[in-house]
């Protein structure tokens, strides 16, 4: 009996099939390429996340998988599908690899997602998830009123008031707080506090977002942008009637460079060391703040992470053997004594700026002196993690903020 041959169609199809065409071929070779990208990403943000003493993926993996675990976790599961796909179809030898990568990767995201939630819980936010996915960077905010609060070397100092409905209405008084922004003491100004001030506003506090005089190579700061902080604070309070303000609950604080400056005025105007530009001393702020601070400018200095040795020198005119006095009169931890006022700390635990540890010990110092203190580390947080404004940790920092200024 003869063996039936196939047909010639069939025949070739099958060809076809093992040899096919090279749109095809490069389209395989393209899907390859990206399930293998995305599972080294996806891989090498997460580990960076959870274990940041890696060099370069404990940099970037903190910043990232920190601040968008929901994005990472949605990216890994796309290289889960592709790496999947690439496996099965034979396209690369290392398709099961991809598949096992990407998906503990998207695990491990997910991860860190629910421990920041669950953070999130323990001080009681109500997070928004819509928040979550979409607002990724600072939301535009319009303050309520644009005045400037002092003059200074010829620049004008402007401040943004964010109100609540209640001061807006004159039909009551609210609690403030006046903010002074991140960048090292030479770079960026009060636009970047909108998102918090506007939601501080939303929920009852008045929120004064102020410029100061920034560091130049031939201007330091370091005797300048602290003063600037009492002048806001005694503006503030002149103006407190005027805008509904309870003058004896203004608070001050900062995040970064701005919560260095905002811990050093708050604790030398308690301690009779500073005045306003125009030689009048406002009341102590009722309250201090400090998002993530530099607590010891000498202390950045030898450090130097992030450019926070420029920094220094720029604010201060020179090294710490240069100007010793400085460096030790803006630095906050000079100035902890007895009787300071109540003070909020917060900082992520995979800060390597202001680190979880000088944090403590700031907090040490400032317990010993019985200083009522409280300090919040935000988990899988680097620096400057309320940047990315709709996430779990930034949503619980500004709850944890809100619930301190008015208790």
């Amino acid at each position: 009996m003869s063996t039936p041959q196939p047909s010639v169609p069939a025949a070739r199809s099958a060809r076809r099939q093992a040899h096919p065409g090279p749109v095809r071929r490069i389209l395989r070779v393209v899907l390859a390429l990206i399930a293998s990208l995305i599972a080294f990403l996806a891989g090498s943000i997460v580990l960076g996340a959870w274990i940041p003493a890696i060099p370069k993926a404990g940099v970037i993996g903190p910043v990232l998988g920190g601040q968008y675990p929901f994005h990472i976790a949605l990216l890994a599961l796309v290289g889960l599908g592709l790496g999947v796909l690439a496996w099965r179809s034979g396209l690369v030898r290392w398709g099961r690899t991809l598949t096992a990568l990407t998906a503990v990767s998207a695990a491990f995201a997910l991860a860190i997602g629910a421990v920041q939630y669950a953070t999130a819980g323990k001080e009681h936010t109500r997070i928004s998830f819509g928040e979550v996915i979409t607002q990724l960077a600072y939301p535009g905010a319009v303050p309520d009123d644009s005045p400037t609060y002092a003059e200074r070397d010829g620049e004008k100092l402007k401040a943004d008031l964010y109100l609540p409905k209640a001061a807006q209405n004159r039909s009551g008084k609210v609690p403030a707080i006046v903010l002074a922004h991140a960048g090292g003491f030479h770079t960026f100004d009060k636009s970047d506090l909108r998102g918090t001030a506007r939601w501080l506003a939303d929920h009852g506090v008045a929120a004064i977002a102020i410029d100061y005089r920034l560091a130049r190579p031939d201007r330091p700061t370091w005797d300048k942008a602290p003063q600037d902080l009492v002048t806001a604070l005694r503006w503030t309070e002149d103006h407190a009637g005027h805008y509904g303000i309870d003058p004896n609950r203004i608070s001050l604080g900062g995040m970064s460079a701005g919560g260095t400056l905002a811990l050093d005025a708050a604790w030398r105007l308690k301690n009779g060391t500073i005045k306003a530009g125009d030689g009048r001393a406002p009341k102590p702020p009722h309250s201090v703040v400090g998002f993530y601070p530099g607590t010891d400018v000498t202390d950045m200095w030898q450090r130097d992470v992030a450019g926070s040795r420029q920094a220094a020198e720029l604010f201060t005119g020179g090294t710490p053997e240069q100007h010793p006095d400085r460096y030790r009169a803006v630095s906050p931890t000079t100035h902890v004594t007895a009787g300071l006022q109540p003070t909020l700390l917060v900082v992520g635990d995979r800060d390597r700026s202001a680190t979880p540890t000088t944090i403590d010990d700031l907090a040490d110092a400032l317990c010993a002196k019985g200083v009522e203190t409280t300090v919040k580390k935000l988990p899988f947080a680097e620096h400057a993690f309320d940047d990315a404004y709709g996430s779990l940790t930034s949503q619980t920092s500004r709850q944890i903020l809100l619930d301190f200024l008015t208790r």
